[in-house]
């Protein structure tokens, strides 16, 4: 399988099927165990949500991205650096989006909107995550363009990008350039690109095995079965 037929496979499982074969179960043969599960952050927490779940599930290589506050003493990045990294970063991409306001000012920020994302879109990437709200989730819908955010928020105000393609921390993950990101209404998880075909094979399997397992406890009908079935287990 080429990496864009590896991609598109992905999608057909969601992100906690993802998540169980990366890190989430490491005594499992199927698990890869890429991180120990609690102590590192490797996937989103419940802050942020995703606005377009009819889109399914989105999967992509991340650019990265640090908004916030202008800063008259740096002045020194803008949007065509974020184009350049769009242009140098394999295909699709999700952009890891770091809001990094003050306090006061983090809940308020509809930061991408309809030209930020048309022009994300324009450059490759299919998705955004993101530690913060954003605004146009009407005009935005039609270009079948996900997002994972906090929240919305109609207005923002002047604001300068900070950092691109450095290692951010959003929502509880932290992404850095280049790592997949898999991501569908239950939030995102990221791992390395080069685990992709191991991570895929893993899934498939993993994804079967509890297919046939959950078939089986229904098959089984009422408690007491399910009980000794699970004693039986117990006991291998």
């Amino acid at each position: 399988m080429t990496e864009q037929e590896m991609l598109e496979k992905l999608k057909e499982f969601d992100t906690p099927s993802i998540t169980n074969v990366v890190a989430t179960y490491p005594d499992n043969p199927l698990c890869l165990g890429l991180y120990e599960p609690w102590g590192q952050n490797w996937y989103t927490d419940q802050s942020v949500h995703c606005i377009y779940p009819e889109l399914g599930r989105t999967v992509g290589y991340a650019v990265t991205v640090v908004y916030g506050i202008q800063d008259p003493t740096f002045r020194r990045l803008d949007m065509a650096d974020l184009v350049a990294a769009f242009n140098k970063s394999k295909k699709p991409i999700i952009l890891a989006l770091k809001q990094d306001f003050p306090p006061h000012l983090k809940g308020k920020v509809g930061l991408a909107g309809g030209n930020m994302t048309t022009t994300f879109k324009l450059c490759g990437a299919i998705g955004c995550v993101t530690d913060g709200p954003s605004r146009d989730i009407d005009e935005i819908r039609p270009m079948r363009f996900q997002y994972l955010m906090t929240g919305v928020t109609p207005g923002h105000g002047n604001m300068a990008i900070k950092a691109v393609n450095v290692p951010v921390s959003i929502a509880g993950m932290d992404v850095a350039p280049g790592e997949i990101i898999h991501m569908d209404e239950n939030g995102a998880c990221k791992f390395p690109a080069d685990r992709m075909a191991e991570v895929l094979a893993n899934v498939e399997k993993l994804v079967k095995n509890e297919d046939e397992r959950r078939n089986k406890m229904i098959g089984l009908g009422t408690g007491q079965k399910i009980y000794d079935l699970l004693i039986s287990e117990r006991k291998r």
